[in-house]
């Protein structure tokens, strides 16, 4: 998985074989096809990796105030991607496909879920505790954080503007602060 994402990162989505991630990874072509049949199904497979990779990051928060957890979740999908230019340009190739081939559309659309997932019970947490307001629809909410994830995403790739990252970061802080904030 390593190896596809150094390879995805020099060559991006349209440019990549499995030559490319064979030659990352020090083995033949034929020993990553004897794993995986197409680039799709190694690419679908990389995206589940992408995840649990994710989900482990999250898992070392380790602090139970939601608040700071909400905080640390956002860091990682805005700010700890702001020097992985290359990477986010592959990604963004890669959501490109996902109208014309299911299964990667499929490993979207649950890691998609799995995040919406952990900021939405993060924020009913901090409801429950007292820390968010308690009249807050946390699905809206979490959609509109990640409204503001995906379009700092995508003008940091499309527009070369890094500085999308921080300032989407700085908007949803001042979302959580004057709209969530109890």
């Amino acid at each position: 998985m390593r190896a596809t994402y150094r390879a995805l990162c020099e060559h991006g989505y349209a440019e990549l074989t499995m030559r490319a991630i064979a030659e990352e990874y020090g083995k033949t072509a034929a020993a990553i096809h004897y794993h995986y049949e197409t680039k799709d199904e190694l690419l679908v497979a990389f995206l589940e990796y992408l995840l649990d990779q994710f989900a482990e990051d999250v898992r070392e928060v380790g602090t139970d105030d939601p608040a700071e957890r909400l905080g640390a979740l956002l860091d990682r999908l805005l700010v700890e991607r702001a020097d992985d230019y290359d990477f986010m340009v592959a990604l963004l190739e890669m959501r490109a496909q996902a109208p014309y081939e299911d299964a990667i559309r499929a490993q979207f659309v649950h890691n998609d879920e799995y995040v919406r997932s952990l900021v939405s019970e993060t924020i009913a947490d901090a409801m429950a505790q007292g820390v968010f307001a308690d009249d807050l629809d946390p699905e809206r909410a979490t959609r509109a954080l990640m409204t503001i994830v995906d379009g700092a995403r995508t003008r940091f790739v499309v527009y070369g503007r890094q500085e999308a990252m921080f300032v989407a970061r700085e908007m949803a802080a001042a979302y959580v602060s004057g709209v969530l904030e109890a």
